[in-house]
């Protein structure tokens, strides 16, 4: 059967129709105008090396990481069309240490996006698999708007990450469902592919940072362990994938299922450090999967229900199948 031609601005504005929020519009809007800066971000990704994009620009962002050329050109560019969208009152950055307010989309309707506008860009060297990750949240009218993201992952109104691999997909939710659409090369107009994604109750994969084992929960390891022993009657043992861009391994969980989890590092108890950021990055892909009947939790409690009291703070995450999420959670408790 042929792939929909369904548009991602007809698809848009479908969704638009089923929601009652005042900020419908905004959403559409702001979607719109990152699918137009992916397929951008998707043409330098493809020249990177050919036009000296590669590689660190100096310095590192607020999270401590070391910022690449691309991390800096992405988030201009996101920021140039966030402004342009007319419905943006702020955004978070990855590359900014505070919100960068926009006074062109303040008021009641406007829209915090908070975003990731280069997710593992350390793979680029390498022409690995990166992507974008963006969370958009109401500003409730707040002034400045950038504090209105302070708060737990339910109150976002829509999330979506874009992957630049051998195809440019872009996957989204405004709280109907969870959707993914292709990019035309020829035209950088997306096109539906995979409508009302549904993560498999149960998979066969396993996505995680082994080099960490030591840093791990007690129960984390177990549960590795526990994916790794042979057992034909529960489907084990798992296969390992980890491409170390979290929009990859999240991407294949949500299609073939299985988990993807990015522990804490536990080596003190007592301060347990998370690595990656909460608002832009496993926030937007929890509600994503949620959205997809999957689950996304921290291994103790539902990561949804965290809400944030930093604009960079960071959260672990297990996220994927919901029978494999729910198995994870119970090795924790033991």
């Amino acid at each position: 059967m042929a792939p929909s031609r369904t548009t991602l601005e007809e698809h848009l504005a479908a969704q638009q129709a089923l929601l009652t929020s005042d900020q419908a519009r905004g959403m559409a809007v702001i979607i719109s105008r990152i699918g137009s800066v992916a397929s951008v971000i998707a043409q330098e990704l493809a020249h990177a090396a050919l036009r000296d994009q590669l590689g660190y620009a100096g310095g590192s962002n607020i999270t401590g990481d070391q910022v690449k050329k691309l991390d800096v050109w992405g988030h201009d560019i996101m920021m140039a069309a966030l402004l342009k969208s007319g419905a943006c009152a702020a955004l978070i950055s990855e590359e900014s240490p505070e919100p960068i307010e926009m006074p062109e989309g303040k008021g009641a309707n406007g829209l915090v996006v908070a975003c990731d506008p280069v997710d593992g860009s350390s793979n680029l060297d390498v022409n690995g698999t990166v992507g974008t990750i963006f969370s958009l949240r109401p500003s409730r009218g707040m002034d400045p708007a950038g504090p209105a993201a302070l708060g737990p992952g339910t109150d976002q109104v829509a999330a979506g990450y874009v992957m630049y691999g051998p195809a440019t997909a872009l996957v989204y939710t405004a709280g109907h469902g969870t959707h993914g659409f292709t990019m035309d090369h020829s035209t950088g107009e997306f096109f539906l592919t995979h409508p009302n994604i549904r993560v498999p109750k149960k998979g066969k994969v396993y996505g995680i940072n082994e080099g960490n084992i030591s840093t791990w929960h007690p129960g984390q390891r177990a549960f590795v362990e526990y994916l790794r022993t042979p057992d034909k009657a529960t489907g084990r043992p798992y296969s390992l994938r980890y491409s170390g861009a979290m929009v990859a391994d999240v991407h294949r969980t949500l299609l073939d299922g299985g988990v993807f989890m990015y522990p804490a590092d536990m080596r003190d108890p007592a301060k347990p450090k998370p690595k990656l950021r909460l608002l832009y990055e496993v926030a937007p892909m929890s509600m994503i999967a949620e959205q997809a009947g999957g689950r996304a939790s921290t291994g103790t409690e539902r990561v949804l229900d965290i809400k944030a009291s930093d604009y960079h703070q960071r959260a672990a995450i297990i996220v994927g199948s919901p029978d494999d999420v729910a198995l994870a959670e119970e090795f924790y408790r033991r």
